[in-house]
């Protein structure tokens, strides 16, 4: 390690030297001190380097939320190994396709998520490990892993990748966000700095690990010295009451889990006084009733997993429909397609430099390149600036159209693709349309051959059979024949404006 190097680990080392007795992490009926954490990631540390787990060493998770999931991100933080954690809701193809593009040397999962990997030739991963109770053959207990810390030597640096976060699947390939210690430590100072956290603050950890939103807080958590409130499985009545008994001040919001809170806090009666920042995205109606019935504020902003989640930030009270103004460190611009900047309250690409921004995509160096362009980092996400200086959500460019049900990341090709493979279909175009539970949903409109017939149900079957349920669309319209362009391509411009409804 350099002399002024600084990783993720250390934050657990300086935890337990400074609060040992503190709590660190609540969760399945268990509370472990920083001392205590601190404990199990050591240890656990020292069996994966017995086993052979080195510098670089990819480990994929694929699980709920639990204190092994953060234990094994504070093992890697230590090894230099590379946390690759899995979207549990993935289908066993779309698994094995992540996979095959991580080469784990090591696979941690839980027992009811082992029918994902039935696609995935486990022989070839040099350690299969089980996390929580059951047994599977070939499998070790995670359990067995943990051994007594000796003398090793880690010599893992800020600039080395601790993990790799999926993104959504573009023409159906999806990529992986190489993120450095130092993009980790920075965003969480990013945050820490604008809400105000401190050793006093809860954190409760309800969205996914695999997610960089739900990562990112539990980080920043850590990193400041607060309690992260694990939620393994999103229960609405369990989270409001855990709310209350655990003093919880924050925590993370897609669409719809604020509103069954509420829903959920109102049947039982749970105080949740303490409850002071809500972080994410929501419908104004949704924010408005958090005000109205708990003293905690709302704060959006724009981010992505290439950025660590962060980039602007703002309390939505403060400048409603804005994500808000750049945050310390970070650099921000609208550019056009020759990269020059867009004037103020003109829609350009979102551009970044900062040390937030990514290393590149995993194995994709033509991808990587594309991105860095001119030294930016382009998003794919278009925006506008006001005279003051606050960043506005557009949209997304056209060739990274994007849905997001429920938080979720769905690129309209992927879909796409599955439908275009029914022998009915001659052609298919996929789009966002509001949702009132979901934030978003998606919608399939589907030109069938001259007579045959499908119903929407088996359309969205269809799609539920080969890749992710969140994927398949909630919608179906069947149309004579979609509209194209003067270069014969479907118009999807023409298709938002006839079909952009529920």
């Amino acid at each position: 390690m350099g002399i002024r190097d600084y990783t993720v680990y250390d934050y657990f080392r300086h935890n337990a030297s400074t609060a040992g007795s503190a709590p660190a992490v609540i969760g399945g009926g268990e509370t472990l001190t920083n001392r205590q954490l601190l404990e199990k990631v050591d240890h656990l540390s020292t069996g994966l380097h017995d086993r052979g787990i080195h510098k670089g060493d990819r480990i994929c998770i694929l699980g709920q939320n639990s204190i092994e999931y953060l234990t094994l991100y504070g093992a890697c933080a230590k090894t230099g190994a590379i946390a690759y954690p899995i979207n549990w809701r993935l289908s066993p193809e779309e698994v094995r396709t992540v996979v095959e593009l991580a080469e784990p040397k090591m696979i941690a999962v839980e027992a009811a998520h082992l029918p994902q990997l039935q696609a995935v030739d486990t022989g070839r991963i040099e350690i299969c490990a089980l996390i929580g109770p059951g047994s599977a053959e070939a499998f070790l207990p995670l359990d067995d892993l943990y051994q007594t810390p000796k003398d090793e030597s880690f010599e893992v640096q800020s600039q080395d990748a601790l993990v790799i976060i999926s993104t959504a699947a573009v023409a159906g390939r999806p990529r992986g966000a190489v993120l450095t210690h130092a993009n980790l430590i920075f965003a969480g100072y990013l945050l820490i700095n604008a809400l105000g956290l401190g050793a006093q603050d809860r954190n409760l950890a309800a969205l996914p690990f695999f997610h960089v939103s739900g990562l990112g807080l539990a980080l920043a958590m850590t990193q400041v010295g607060g309690a992260n409130v694990v939620l393994e499985k999103f229960d609405p009545a369990e989270a409001a009451q855990l709310i209350e008994t655990h003093s919880v001040t924050l925590m993370a919001d897609f669409p719809p889990v604020l509103s069954m809170l509420l829903d959920a806090r109102a049947a039982s009666g749970a105080n949740w006084d303490r409850l002071k920042y809500v972080v994410g995205l929501d419908a104004p109606d949704v924010i408005q009733r958090l005000y109205a019935e708990t003293k905690a504020r709302f704060w959006t902003g724009f981010g992505q997993s290439e950025t660590c989640g962060v980039g602007t930030l703002v309390r939505v009270d403060k400048k409603p429909a804005a994500t808000g103004m750049p945050l310390p460190l970070l650099r921000m611009r609208c550019v056009d397609e020759l990269g020059r900047d867009v004037p103020v309250g003109k829609t350009g690409e979102i551009a970044m430099q900062g040390p937030v921004v990514f290393a590149g995509y995993w194995r994709d160096e033509e991808a990587t390149q594309y991105t860095f362009r001119d030294g930016w980092h382009h998003t794919g996400d278009l925006g506008k600036f006001d005279a003051e200086g606050y960043l506005y959500y557009v949209g997304r460019k056209p060739e990274k159209e994007l849905i997001k049900p429920g938080g979720e990341n769905v690129y309209p090709a992927e879909v796409e693709q599955v439908i275009q493979d029914l022998p009915e279909v001659v052609a298919v175009c996929v789009i966002g349309v509001p949702d009132e539970k979901w934030g978003e949903a998606v919608k399939a409109v589907v030109e069938l051959a001259p007579g045959a017939s499908l119903s929407a149900g088996q359309v969205s079957a269809a799609v539920a059979e080969r890749i992710a349920s969140y994927k398949k669309p909630r919608y179906v319209d069947f149309v004579d024949k979609l509209p194209l362009t003067s270069g014969e391509e479907i118009d999807r411009q023409a298709v938002k404006a006839q079909h952009g409804v529920a």
